[in-house]
């Protein structure tokens, strides 16, 4: 048995900007490693895997892995861009995960007009820039009621949004068509207001310095030709703004991109970091330092003041604040790129409320230790009380019943396992007695059949003489 608690569960991180959410995760599974509260944890993964082993038996990479790091993982990304709540499974905490990437969430985000970019935030290159001096407050409000309730909602196309294991952005610098169309998908917003609104040259936010050149130009114009069409037959132009001009027809509003020539990358390719932990990398993110960015020559010309809006939005999963953005910047006649994102809550977990701050884990585990302890007693607390239907996670109650110690949940559900065999094995038994007896009843059969022929055939012949 272990000498102390194993502390498991849920919590929730608020995330910095600039760093992906599987490398905050493996910079919090290195704190977590050599700390005496996790100290347990390890000891519980040995016995374990010692008694699975067997005195001779050799752990496998898996069970390595299992005592070198504490099992963590995520209840859904965040983008490097964007900060807040970043919700953190530990140890059994992990099979509850799921349940998180299907709650509500709430973001604040900051929306910039003007300019459009591969990637649809201010880490992308820009594509193209678009008229901004009819936009006022009255007409984003106006076109703000489009983006209420349910609608169909086009992900990001130049995104890393997987279509048979590939992200779209690599079929578009490779200039293959996509296999399938990628279809539009429902979205449903359940709160969304304007919190303010900023005229040019009353804000910080500014559109990126580098833009899209040369055949990747021609690429990312593609895309988003198909991404404006897409919006265009959806939603019409909020009241008083002066629509775009298209040449496209109909039927440039299939999502597939066609092929183009092939060419020279002028983008780094995902780094391993990215492909490793499988993150929805930003595409047209800024180079790494060793490779000089193409910059826009300086001219003597002032430098452009859009304006901005800052919104405070709860949504369902699987939206896209990216796509809103681009949405709504073709929704008053222009362009638009997200240029700040903050998730302020998802679930239960709310910014300045349970969230532990990052800046903790820069301190000592005397610092940090107590409050992660903290969270993850108060997340499993708060499971008990709930019915098992409203657990997040399905009300896996093993997953959340910390006062169960680890060799205890594990004897569980090796009984469960035997359970389930020997009911498996009696459904077995059963078939085959059954067979065994039908085929029994068919051979009494035959040696009665057998027996009467023979009894016939040795009884007297009658005599007909008086």
């Amino acid at each position: 048995m272990t000498g102390g608690k194993v502390v498991e569960g849920v919590f929730a991180i608020n995330k910095p900007q600039g760093v992906s959410s599987a490398q905050l995760l493996r910079d919090v599974q290195t704190r977590f490693k050599p700390s005496s509260l996790f100290k347990p944890y390890f000891e519980a993964q040995k016995e374990l895997i010692q008694r699975e082993l067997g005195p001779r038996g050799k752990p496998t990479r898996k069970q390595r892995m299992h005592l070198e790091n504490v099992k963590i993982g995520h209840g859904g990304t965040l983008d490097p861009l964007a900060t807040g709540v970043l919700i953190a499974g530990v140890g059994t905490g992990t099979k509850v995960l799921q349940g998180f990437l299907e709650c509500t969430k709430s973001y604040e985000a900051v929306i910039l007009f003007g300019a459009a970019t591969d990637s649809y935030d201010r880490l992308g290159k820009i594509v193209k820039k678009a008229p901004f001096e009819h936009i006022t407050k009255t007409m984003v409000e106006e076109a703000l009621k489009k983006f209420r309730g349910e609608f169909m909602q086009l992900p990001p196309l130049y995104s890393a949004l997987r279509v048979q294991g590939k992200k779209l952005y690599e079929y578009a610098r490779e200039g293959k068509e996509v296999p399938v169309a990628i279809e539009k998908r429902p979205a449903n917003v359940l709160e969304l207001e304007m919190l303010e609104y900023w005229d040019g040259g009353d804000h910080p936010h500014q559109w990126p310095k580098e833009e899209v050149e040369g055949e990747d130009k021609a690429v990312a114009e593609r895309i988003m030709k198909m991404a404006d069409a897409e919006t265009e037959n959806t939603s019409a132009a909020a009241d008083g703004a002066s629509k775009r001009k298209r040449s496209s027809s109909p039927d440039d509003a299939v999502v597939p991109v066609s092929p183009v020539a092939k060419k020279t990358r002028t983008t780094p390719p995902p780094t391993a970091e990215s492909e490793d932990s499988g993150e929805p990398t930003m595409a047209g993110a800024l180079p790494p330092s060793d490779q000089e960015p193409t910059e826009v020559p300086e001219t003597t010309e002032a430098q452009p003041k859009p304006p901005a809006c800052k919104l405070r939005l709860t949504v369902t999963s699987g939206f896209y604040v990216r796509s809103l953005a681009h949405d709504l910047g073709a929704a008053v006649g222009s362009s638009a790129i997200m240029s700040e994102l903050v998730r302020t809550r998802q679930g239960d977990f709310e910014l300045g409320k349970n969230v532990l701050e990052w800046e903790n884990f820069q301190e000592k585990e005397e610092v940090w230790g107590p409050k992660v302890e903290g969270l993850l007693d108060e997340w499993v607390a708060s499971q008990r009380s709930q019915s098992p239907k409203d657990r997040k996670g399905g009300g896996k109650e093993r997953g959340a019943n910390q006062k169960l110690s680890y060799e205890e949940r594990r004897r569980r559900s090796r009984s469960q396992g035997s359970r389930s065999r020997s009911r498996q094995r009696a459904v077995y038994d059963k078939t085959t007695v059954t067979d065994e007896a039908k085929d029994k009843g068919e051979q009494n059969e035959q040696k009665k059949s057998r027996s009467r022929s023979v009894s016939r055939q040795r009884e007297p012949a009658e005599d007909s003489t008086a």
